[in-house]
């Protein structure tokens, strides 16, 4: 893949949030009237300073099939409510009690445990109320949007993001293997962000095959994002924003991969499967495919 000479990545990616967040802004505004408070509690997890990643992937592959970017912003949107749902419920008592989140106290340390389940769950179905409602037909069939919306409800549900939190929660304390380790990393996180780019794929106008080798792409990226989780986890402190080695100190099944193959096999594989995404985007014209190269190069070398 011959990529352009020059692509600023950094300032993509800034640019790219700053849309995002803009229509974050509006799609969960303060209203005047009551209940304020569980919109104060969506925004203050949806706001708290994440990169932004899923939904960039998902305006990113909807460009490189030669799809028009406010197309997919409300499902890019939607993805990043999801997302948000999730870290939301994942930090709660009875999962992972965990204080904080990105540097900050978790929702549910701000607004105590009732408000941040509901909030998650407004932030969920708000998610598809958006991506219905605002994605225009003008630029989007209606079949490919109801297939996107297929697509992101099957990532989140009981053989997606679901299935990966219940075998984390039934494995914690037990022996886990690699087989059982990879099933919950797919599930519980690599799921939802293969849905991000599949959606932003499908909202473009992608063909079959574009799709399936976008999914390949983000199937290795997502399983990726976790390998360099768990090294992290263990090689660095509290910049995560959570303890550093905590799930590995109370046995928990996720962020193992150190663990179980050493920190410098674990690695090589964050290697492999970077090469392996790389090689799904060769089919694809270099221009469009720079900004999905860099964010697969992006999640292997990050440090936070």
């Amino acid at each position: 893949m011959v990529l352009p000479a020059t692509f600023h990545f950094e300032e993509y990616m800034a640019t790219k949030a700053i849309k995002v967040n803009k229509a974050l802004d509006e799609a969960v505004p303060l209203p005047e009237k009551k209940p304020i408070k569980i919109h104060e509690a969506m925004r203050y997890s949806l706001f708290a300073g994440g990169k932004r990643v899923r939904p960039i992937l998902c305006l990113a592959s909807c460009e490189l099939v030669g799809g028009d970017e406010a197309a997919a912003i409300p499902m890019a949107c939607a993805v990043e409510m999801i997302h948000t749902m999730s870290l939301i419920h994942d930090d709660l008592p009875c999962m992972d009690n965990d204080d904080l989140r990105r540097g900050k106290p978790t929702n549910h340390k701000v607004f105590g445990g009732e408000m941040a389940v509901l909030a998650g769950d407004a932030l969920l179905s708000l998610a598809f109320e958006h991506a219905a409602a605002k994605t225009t037909t003008e630029k989007v069939s209606q079949s490919r949007l109801v297939r996107a919306i297929g697509e992101l409800a099957a990532a989140v549900g009981a053989e997606g993001l679901v299935a990966g939190q219940v075998v984390d929660l039934s494995s914690e304390g037990k022996a886990v293997d690699l087989k059982e380790l990879e099933y919950i990393h797919i599930h519980k996180t690599s799921k939802l962000l293969e849905a991000s780019v599949v959606c932003g794929a499908i909202i473009g106008g992608g063909s079959v095959v574009e799709v399936e080798r976008l999914r390949s792409y983000a199937r290795c990226v997502g399983l990726l994002f976790k390998v360099v989780d768990d090294i992290l986890d263990v090689t660095k402190s509290s910049e995560l924003g959570k303890t550093a080695g905590k799930d590995l100190s109370s046995e928990k099944a996720t962020r193992r991969y150190p663990k179980l193959m050493g920190v410098e096999k674990a690695r090589k594989f964050a290697d492999e499967l970077v090469e392996k995404a790389i090689h799904k985007l060769s089919y694809f014209d270099a221009a469009r495919a720079t900004p999905l190269y860099h964010l697969a190069y992006y999640l292997a070398d990050r440090q936070n």
